[in-house]
């Protein structure tokens, strides 16, 4: 009930359109209650003394209820619809939006199919009951209210008699209604979980194609759709049980008013016009019970799909900001960690253990050691990805906690190793760091990051619309644009994750050199596993199980450590580039 409060709740801005739909509603349902009551009337007048001016006037007020109801129907459509979008729309963005305050950690641990569903198929689920289904609802409740009503003005004992059936339809309706909505939720979750398998393997659909595996992928998917299939022939198993059922009960009552109201017809007490109409309201309550049935099953589907929703929009953000907090102080770039400390929910250790660092301002300073040593981990603390679980990173002099989050952001470019572009223009990838960006500026940035010249061969230029994630063009292009992009935001800090890896070395040296200038006057932090790149640091850091274990000129580490001995003997490895399906330059 409180999760059903809660959705109601949302209407709260559309009042005055909920209260129209209730109001045109119940206007097209008088409507619609009095055409069976002009119908007998309409057919006593027939019967003798045959009074044909009677007969006229009730035909023509029947004609004008018909249109009546029509115009009626239409604007509670209308309205009604207008209140489902907007309610839709206003969850839409209050789900995206609070998806973008949470932290990055929050995705960490979700599937990208399961917050998709909760976007969609949920959401859908929540709109149709809150535009439509409580209306309909109201209206078959109040249909029946007004059919009894009018049956037991006709004749009382006939309409107790047809009525019976009623509290059963009540009972029918709660059961349906218990048993209904974990039937229905357990729906939803599984349609959630086919969402994310097949969201996973499209996007990685070049691991499936590579590795032979799309039998495999198949029937994992076949697996997961007769799981889906198989709880949803138990929802609907329910569905079948009760809504037939209870559309069944009111035939019982068409009986008895064919057999008791067909006698009093016979010995007078009745007439015909008045039979007519009582039969008329009694097949006038099938169709809303049904439609009880159907939108009771409506409101336990939105009740489950709002519970969904509210899993996310109830989970608070962690990372947060003070009240008033101020924006990152001007300054040169200087960083500062003490005793910083990361440990990723469900981890058995730190990624990043006390890590106690000074980087001076305008200074490159390279970051190496072992796959898994914590050297991503520790980078990401700088733009507050994360927040360190103990110690302090002080940018300029300023806690990175207590500064607010965009400012922090615009000061400080990352590229990774594998870096995202959006399904865009070229222009608009890149600009992605300055939206306000000239199309000279986004050319400059371009230039300096060695992607002009590719990007001009491309069939429309900078104009060029990119496939998802840039999966159109090569891993080198991808990390060019993503420079570019870097380049183009005009960071104090830049924090270059492996950002090389993908190109050859010509390209590298052609890069390195158009870098040279970008990299004057900023702090950088390279993630290193060329020798190239520690040739261009300035001090290179030494990272062993998320702790820093050395630190000073390569010149000296070369001697002293072996993971940078190891860099510096292997050379330069062949780039990580890989063609993609797109025939990419």
């Amino acid at each position: 009930m409180s999760t059903f409060a809660r959705l109601l709740g949302f209407l709260k801005p559309y009042r005055r359109g909920v209260v129209r739909s209730f109001v045109l509603a119940f206007g097209a349902m008088v409507a619609t209650v009095a055409i069976p009551y002009m119908t007998g009337q309409a057919i006593d007048a027939v019967r003798p003394p045959h009074d044909r001016h009677a007969l006229i006037t009730w035909a023509v007020l029947i004609a004008v209820a018909g249109v009546l109801r029509l115009g009626l129907s239409v604007g509670r459509r209308l309205v009604s619809g207008r209140v489902s979008l907007g309610v839709e729309l206003d969850l839409r963005n209050l789900l995206y939006g609070h998806l973008q305050r949470l932290e990055l950690s929050f995705f960490d641990r979700q599937q990208t199919g399961q917050l998709m569903s909760r976007v969609t198929v949920d959401l859908q689920a929540v709109r149709f009951f809150l535009g439509y289904g409580l209306i309909f609802i109201a209206q078959s409740i109040l249909t029946i209210a007004l059919a009894a009503v009018a049956m037991v003005a006709i004749d009382p004992l006939l309409a107790a008699l047809s009525l019976l059936p009623v509290p059963l339809v009540v009972v029918l309706a709660s059961r349906f209604g218990r048993r209904s909505r974990p039937a229905l939720q357990e729906v939803q979750q599984q349609i959630a979980e086919l969402t994310a398998f097949a969201q996973e393997n499209i996007s990685g659909i070049r691991v499936v194609k590579a590795f032979a595996r799309e039998r495999q992928q198949v029937q994992r998917f076949r697996v997961a759709a007769e799981r889906l299939f198989r709880q949803a022939i138990f929802a609907n198993r329910l569905q079948a049980r009760f809504v037939p059922s209870i559309g069944f009960l009111p035939n019982i009552g068409l009986a008895v008013v064919l057999l008791v109201g067909g006698r009093e017809v016979i010995d007078g007490s009745l007439t015909l016009g008045q039979f007519t109409a009582f039969y008329a309201y009694l097949l006038m309550l099938i169709s809303p019970m049904s439609m009880l049935g159907f939108m009771l099953g409506s409101a336990q589907r939105a009740t489950a799909s709002g519970a969904r929703i509210f899993e996310i929009l109830d989970r608070a953000p962690r990372m947060t900001v003070p009240a008033g907090a101020p924006a990152l102080p001007a300054g040169p770039g200087r960083i500062e960690l003490s005793g910083a400390t990361l440990r990723f929910d469900g981890a058995a250790r730190a990624a990043v253990r006390d890590v106690d660092l000074e980087i001076e301002p305008g200074e490159t300073v390279a970051i190496v050691g072992a796959m898994g040593s914590g050297k991503t981990a520790l980078v990401s603390l700088l733009p507050r990805l994360y927040d360190v679980s103990a110690g302090s990173v002080r940018i300029d002099g300023a806690d990175v906690r207590e500064v607010e989050p965009a400012s922090l952001r615009r000061a400080i470019a990352v590229v990774d190793d594998d870096p995202f572009l959006f399904s865009a223009t070229v222009h608009e990838n890149i600009a992605n760091a300055r939206a306000e960006a000239s199309r000279d500026e986004v050319v400059r940035a371009a230039r300096a990051a060695q992607a002009h010249e590719f990007i001009e061969a491309l069939p429309d230029g900078y104009d060029t619309l990119i496939g998802e994630r840039g999966l159109t063009l090569s891993g080198g292009q991808r990390q060019r644009l993503a420079i570019a992009r870097a380049i183009l935001a005009d960071p104090r800090i830049l924090i270059l994750d492996d950002a090389t890896s993908s190109v050859d070395a010509a390209t590298e040296r052609l890069l390195e050199a158009g870098l040279r200038e970008l990299l004057a006057g900023r702090t950088t932090l390279r993630i290193a596993h060329r020798r190239s790149t520690l040739a261009l640091a300035d001090e290179v850091v030494v990272m062993e199980a998320g702790r820093v274990i050395d630190r000073g000129p390569l010149e000296d580490l070369v001697e002293r450590s072996a993971v940078v001995r190891g860099i510096a003997e292997l050379g330069d490895p062949a780039p990580r580039a890989v063609a993609s399906s797109g025939g990419a330059l």
